[in-house]
């Protein structure tokens, strides 16, 4: 069965279970389930992206691309109430859970199923991801592309990525991209990269 947390209908046994974190210093509770990434707990690498987020500079949404159960939108949701937080994942349980992680910590998100961006309508002043590697480099370099595309001028795009699974790689397309990219966190091998969307860069 060839089955994995980027799979739009995941076929593993359900097992919902339900976690506690601490995100940015507010309590978050959030029910997972087989078939969906980092079910066991909160990862590192999505640990680290949502405590070196910082607010963009300019008005508008901020999207969570590949938001598996949720913990990074919801967490940006809790932190930055006034920001309107839209949530996208190609995994339907993943979506359904998020759907549910949403209601049961009390903010509010638009969560819908993507595949990367085809039904993610307008554009953002910040997108953050956790890119599903084990997708493949062509997926990941897709998620910058279109991510470029779908900020505003002057908006950031936030990745967090494994020097072992490639931020080498990912700093350099992501220069290629935007220009300028900040390393803003580095911690156990992950690096938290930021890259702004300044006018006349549009490479594409």
């Amino acid at each position: 069965m060839n089955d994995h947390y980027y799979s739009e209908h995941p076929q593993a046994e359900s097992h919902p279970q339900v976690i506690s974190v601490e995100l940015r210093g507010i309590p978050c509770h959030f029910t997972t389930d087989a078939g969906v990434f980092s079910r066991k707990g909160v990862d590192f690498g999505s640990r680290l992206l949502i405590e070196s987020f910082r607010e963009s500079p300019v008005p508008g949404r901020i999207l969570d691309m590949g938001c598996g159960y949720g913990p990074i939108g919801i967490a940006l949701a809790k932190a930055f109430p006034e920001r309107r937080i839209m949530m996208a994942d190609i995994n339907e349980r993943a979506v359904r859970l998020a759907h549910e992680n949403v209601n049961a910590n009390h903010v509010t998100a638009d969560v819908v199923q993507s595949h990367l961006f085809t039904h993610v309508d307008g554009t953002f002043a910040a997108i953050v991801t956790n890119p599903p590697i084990r997708a493949g480099k062509k997926i990941v370099r897709e998620i910058f592309q279109d991510a470029f595309h779908h900020l505003v001028s002057g908006g950031e795009f936030w990745s967090v990525i494994q020097k072992k699974q490639g931020a080498p790689s990912a700093l350099t397309a992501l220069r290629e991209l935007f220009g300028t990219v900040q390393i803003e966190a580095r911690k156990k091998g992950y690096h938290v990269f930021c890259a702004k969307k300044i006018d006349n860069k549009n490479r594409l």
